[in-house]
């Protein structure tokens, strides 16, 4: 297999010898002067020298465009550690905060809605990568601007924008791609057209994906040589359950899934200084098999026969107001309205058990935002109001397989009339101090309620039937930056960020794991979070740095740990008696760690690259001194050698991550060991090839081969183990 592999690198690389011309889609992204930075997640463009926080930027199209879902390219960055439960998702971690703890935006608007849940969560595959124009991560809490949920940071995607004509004639434009995946069956086709005229242009993109079960690598270290193997999986024989042997252990069944995606964009450009944007996306998966649990067991029983999704629904529809240059004393506006209605679901059944239980949760989200700048000066005022509306509906029902007969269970959620609103104002400071140093300064205040009803509390025996909370803070930040002329930025910024429960946290009926199940518990409070960082960047030609340093006191952190319900330490739920725990305000936790990334040219068009991020975290409470917190990654980064000609270019990548012994597993929250070695998860790193032809003006070709080796390795807290050897192509052909 080795030889296979070396007659295969030569071949990938011949495929790029031809020099002609420079592609719009370079590997290479290459930035020479720190002025030439802008960034756009602060819904202003900025001058990322005038900008304390640290902000890593994603605009490499191929990176985002080819890779199988949203998640994949961030995690194919290295800038970013990516959880997994299943093939179809995918859990970013920023400086060991996750889920409902950071905070997701596209386009402008809140992802974040009442019931992102606190462990891990796979919506960021809802957004097509195929439209993506670039990806800023935001490190560290940054609830001045973006409120509640940004404890750890903000990953901001912005899609394409519909183009203008650059003549007087209406002109179209468009694309279509095809690419195709070996590891993961991958068959995925996008197409794209733009309609432009003088003032008013027309986006549309279709992008269709169909995904087998994901076959993961088979060479394994010796001290595990059956980790990860799905040896076994559940078919039914007329009316019964069997498990059947797995004829492919590396094979793991029943993790494919289906995707559609659709973005249509209209701009309208009143004058020069008047922009309109009406911007409608729509996501639907088939269901999607939660490959975590459907790989335990019991002994030698399965635990279950089925555990998939459902279709995972989002629709958005916003409308975003630009002006600029405008008279008065704020010259720059920005409005944004959006409305987003999703669908989720959950459907299980356990093994030889003929109950099969639906539960279905639909929300909708109304949303705004208004910004307003004004400049005098050295000084830039940024102000702003912000309201989200959440409505929820859960229902939930159980259907015998075999009789078809239906019967009530409990919901996911509270029953009735369930709703959460997010409103805040906040003004963010800007002074110029001289041409070299800038003071950052805001605040902003947040107002949170939720009200949740429990109408039918006959199968729960809640003490209680109505869920109110109404949660205010003051958050805030400050910070100065060195931007010296020689391409030198520095800076030390002070932060706060603060997070109110959401339903998910308040109102969520039972949540059920292996042992244990999980129960409300009302008198939860917000979490907060005050980070200090001190980060350095230098652009140069040939040679660019950036470090950050940083350390985060997150306090009245909500951990998962022992309680009573009813008096009671265990109940009996599905038929299972478990253990009962619930989230409680009971740990101060520490978080630090730091980052590195450098770019080095060795010669002309050949650059070597790398980043590598560390983080720790640990909670204390009064009970079980210090634990080790979850989500905390372990060491994890990428390094790379990249060669470009005028029609050509290759990449040769290294992902790693480093260990995560037991010692640093949280034993109570979302580390997941069960789906570890009896060490932990093993260190492990992957060889990789990336080249890109340009055939003619309007064909592009590349070819990848990932996992060259065909290692076997896993995520730290994953259930599902990445693809071994992947031969992926894609074809993109534009008009």
């Amino acid at each position: 297999m080795i030889k296979k592999v070396l007659t295969i690198i030569p071949m990938l690389f011949a495929l790029s010898i031809s020099d002609a011309q420079n592609t719009k889609d370079s590997v290479q992204n290459k930035i020479t002067l720190l002025d030439d930075v802008m960034v756009y997640s602060s819904r202003f463009a900025e001058k990322l020298k005038r900008v304390a926080q640290t902000i890593d930027i994603i605009n490499n199209k191929p990176q985002m465009n080819f890779q199988n879902n949203t998640a994949d390219a961030i995690m194919q960055s290295g800038k970013l550690f990516v959880q997994k439960s299943q093939q179809g998702g995918g859990s970013p971690v920023i400086r060991g905060f996750e889920a409902s703890r950071i905070l997701t935006v596209v386009d402008g608007v809140r992802m974040n809605n009442a019931i992102y849940r606190a462990g891990h969560l796979q919506n960021i595959i809802t957004v097509d990568n195929m439209v993506l124009d670039r990806i800023e991560i935001l490190y560290g809490p940054s609830s001045t601007l973006f409120g509640s949920d940004a404890l750890g940071g903000v990953i901001s995607l912005t899609t394409r924008n519909p183009v203008l004509s650059s003549t007087n004639k209406t002109e179209v434009t468009g694309s279509a791609t095809l690419r195709y995946g070996s590891a993961v069956q991958e068959n995925r086709g996008n197409i794209q057209f733009n309609i432009g005229g003088k003032k008013w242009a027309s986006f549309t993109s279709v992008t269709y994906g169909s995904f087998g079960d994901l076959i993961q690598g088979n060479q394994r270290s010796a001290a595990y040589p059956n980790f990860g193997k799905k040896d076994f999986y559940v078919i039914r024989s007329g009316n019964t359950d069997v498990s059947v042997p797995n004829p492919n252990p590396n094979k793991q069944i029943a993790s494919g899934y289906k995707q559609v995606d659709v973005t249509q964009k209209f701009l309208y450009q009143a004058s020069d200084k008047i922009q309109h944007v009406f911007n409608l996306q729509f996501s639907n998966s088939s269901d999607i098999p939660r490959y975590d649990r459907l790989s335990e067991k019991t002994g030698n029983t399965p635990v279950f026969a089925e555990w998939y999704y459902g279709p995972q629904i989002r629709n958005m529809a916003a409308y975003q107001l630009s002006a600029k240059e405008q008279n008065g004393f704020f010259q720059d506006l920005k409005l944004t309205t959006s409305f987003q209605d999703i669908e989720e679901s959950r459907i299980t059944r356990r093994f030889q058990n003929n109950n099969k239980d639906f539960r279905w949760e639909r929300i909708q989200v109304f949303g705004v935002n208004f910004d307003a700048k004004h400049y005098a000066g050295n000084h830039e005022l940024h102000v702003g109001a912000e309201s989200y509306s959440n409505f929820l509906r859960s229902t939930a029902e159980r259907v015998n397989i075999v009789s078809g007969n239906k019967s009530r269970i409990t919901t996911r959620y509270s029953d009735g009339p369930t709703s959460m609103s997010t409103h805040a104002v906040f003004a963010q400071h800007t002074y110029k101090i001289n041409q070299h140093f800038t003071l950052n300064q805001g605040l902003r205040f947040n107002l949170v309620q939720l009200y949740a009803q429990f109408v039918d509390t006959g199968l729960t025996r809640f003490p209680f039937t109505k869920v109110r909370q109404v949660n205010k803070a003051i958050t805030g930040n400050i910070g100065v930056v060195y931007a010296s002329p020689n391409n030198l930025r520095a800076a030390l910024v002070f932060s706060t960020g603060f997070r109110s429960p959401n339903i998910d946290d308040l109102a969520k009926v039972f949540d059920s794991r292996t042992g244990l199940v999980v129960v409300p518990n009302l008198q939860i409070k917000p979490e907060y979070t005050y980070n200090i960082e001190a980060n350095v960047q230098q652009y140069g030609e040939r040679f660019s740095f950036g470090a950050a340093v940083f350390y985060t006191s997150f306090t009245n952190a909500l951990v998962l740990d022992k309680f009573l319900f009813n008096n009671q330490d265990s109940i009996f739920y599905s038929g299972v008696k478990s253990a009962v725990y619930a989230l409680q305000n009971k740990a101060k936790a520490h978080i630090y760690g730091f980052s590195v990334n450098a770019s080095l040219q060795i010669m002309p068009k050949l650059n070597v690259e790398g980043v590598v991020n560390i983080t720790r975290g640990q909670f204390t409470d009064a009970v079980n001194g210090r634990i080790p917190l979850d989500h905390v990654p372990p060491t994890h980064g990428r390094f790379a050698l990249k060669k470009s000609g005028e029609k050509w270019n290759a990449e040769l990548f290294v992902l790693f991550n480093g260990w995560k012994r037991l010692a640093d597993y949280n034993p109570n929250g979302e580390d997941n060991l069960q789906y570890a070695t009896p060490d932990g998860m093993p260190s492990w790193h992957t060889v990789n090839l990336r080249t890109a032809l340009q055939i003619k003006s309007a064909l592009q070709f590349q070819v990848s081969l990932e996992n060259i080796f065909d290692k076997n390795y896993r995520y730290f807290a994953s259930g599902i183990s990445p693809p071994g050897r992947n031969l992926s192509l894609s074809l993109k052909a534009s008009f």
